[in-house]
């Protein structure tokens, strides 16, 4: 069965929208993100305008704020200061990758945990890991969502993680390991959450053999191909999160995109797959549209990060 992460997103982003109305009909302000995007990315301008978009779509006041690839670190860290201190601004991101003169690290830690609706500030993750209030990860965020909204437990599953970035990796492993701390549609708690998670990465021995173990596999090693049939048990759930370009002369673009797993001969086995694209990546934005949400209600009421 194929996991349609674009209907999906087009469920929440309804949800989102309606919310969203409400509270526009009760005359108070909407949600607002702010995107700081520094140099000319191709990539990166695209996923910023891609954010933009969504938050239009479901009436969030979004706005973009560019810099040339020559700011220094200290004005860019005087610029989200004061993003920290304007109320007018629920949450933002800072998007990457940065310039290599700029220290990544130190710009994520200067973002105020309750307005990093990326969550990937190093208070973010480990609040996280604490079972604290905090945003979570938005791939992470919506593979989570994408497994409930389709009904499949992860509660004493094995999962494996193929990838151990700040991104996906890490906080894929930690969110499925926690013991569950909400419900969403469609399942109890109790089915979220709870699994036996093994991460895997590119020194890992006999990758195979531990793949075919997982009852949930989630690819994210942007490595194309990487999972192949033989590394599939049968009735296994497959996530595949990867994004790649490869040659096709027979593309109008002279490329095409796939993902990290083998779609055409893994899906026979697979008892739930993703496409690419179509799964993983449309949940991901939607998912930082619901922290977005999120982090407005932490300013109007008691702050509980958590809710969808």
């Amino acid at each position: 069965m194929i996991l349609d992460g674009k209907y999906i997103a087009q469920q929440i982003r309804a949800e989102l929208r309606e919310q969203v109305d409400a509270l526009r009909a009760q005359g108070k302000r909407v949600p607002k993100l702010a995107v700081v995007i520094v140099g000319h990315n191709p990539a990166s301008e695209t996923y910023v305008a891609n954010k933009i978009k969504a938050c239009e779509n479901v009436g969030i006041e979004a706005m973009k704020i560019a810099y040339t690839e020559d700011i220094t670190e200290n004005t860019l860290l005087t610029e989200i200061r004061r993003l920290n201190s304007d109320d007018s601004i629920d949450g933002f991101i800072v998007q990457l990758p940065l310039p290599e003169h700029i220290r990544e690290s130190v710009i994520l830690s200067a973002i105020d945990y309750r307005k990093d609706v990326d969550g990937l500030t190093p208070e973010s993750m480990g609040r996280a890991i604490q079972g604290m209030d905090a945003f979570i990860s938005a791939t992470p965020k919506g593979i989570r969502e994408l497994l409930a909204r389709y009904s499949i437990p992860t509660e004493g599953k094995h999962v494996v993680v193929i990838g151990r970035s700040n991104i996906v990796g890490k906080p894929m492993a930690m969110l499925l390991m926690q013991r569950p701390y909400l419900s969403l549609p469609n399942m109890s708690a109790s089915s979220l959450g709870d699994a036996t998670v093994t991460v895997c990465h590119s020194k890992t021995r006999d990758l195979g053999a531990i793949c075919r173990t997982a009852d949930i596999l989630i690819v994210a090693a942007g490595s194309p191909k990487l999972l192949t049939a033989d590394m599939v048990k049968d009735g296994a759930t497959v996530i595949d999160v990867g994004i790649n370009r490869v040659d096709d002369a027979s593309s109008p673009r002279g490329y095409r995109l796939v993902g990290d797993v083998d779609f055409e001969n893994v899906a026979p086995k697979a008892a739930y797959i993703t496409p690419v694209p179509g799964g993983v990546g449309p949940m991901t934005i939607v998912s930082l549209l619901q922290n977005t949400l999120q982090a407005y209600k932490c300013t109007k009421e008691k702050c509980t990060m958590y809710e969808g």
